[in-house]
């Protein structure tokens, strides 16, 4: 195996394995008042291993035009800063029980979503199409964020 697949995959399990290990879904969110689009819980496993898995290929896709440009340190840290801000977003709505704060942190999130999508067709013409289902899921669980906080302040 290469780098970027070895990478690729990696980086894409991580995040699936922390977020699922971070996500405690128990009482105290089965109680939380959601609005009435929010999609069943069982979407949202596969929604993000499909996301992970788009977004895996679009860095394997990238990296041989990252390498003719000489620029796969910057490709790589684009991965690694959206994969920190990804990852923290479970334990903080989860673990500290704070969808506050969560929707504070979620703007980090997307916005190392949209760097990606504007860099990626710096090395690849599809890998940025590959990240816009995981742009649109952020945008969407951001609403989503915004409105349970809504029905649910004050926390803590």
């Amino acid at each position: 195996m290469t780098f970027p697949l070895i990478f690729a995959i990696t980086w894409a399990l991580i995040l699936a394995a922390g977020g699922a290990l971070l996500t405690s879904i128990g009482e105290w969110y089965y109680k939380l008042n959601k609005p009435s689009w929010q999609p069943p819980d069982w979407l949202f496993g596969p929604a993000w291993t499909t996301i992970f898995g788009l977004a895996a290929w679009a860095f394997y896709r990238s990296w041989d035009g990252a390498v003719a440009a000489g620029e796969t340190q910057w490709l790589i840290a684009l991965y690694v800063i959206n994969g920190v801000a990804n990852f923290v977003w479970s334990p903080i709505f989860f673990t500290l029980r704070r969808p506050d704060w969560a929707l504070v942190e979620v703007p980090l999130l997307w916005a190392s979503v949209l760097a990606l999508v504007l860099t990626l067709g710096r090395w690849d013409g599809l890998a940025p199409w590959l990240i816009v289902p995981y742009l649109a899921w952020v945008s969407f669980a951001t609403v989503l964020n915004w409105k349970i906080v809504q029905l649910n302040k004050p926390f803590g």
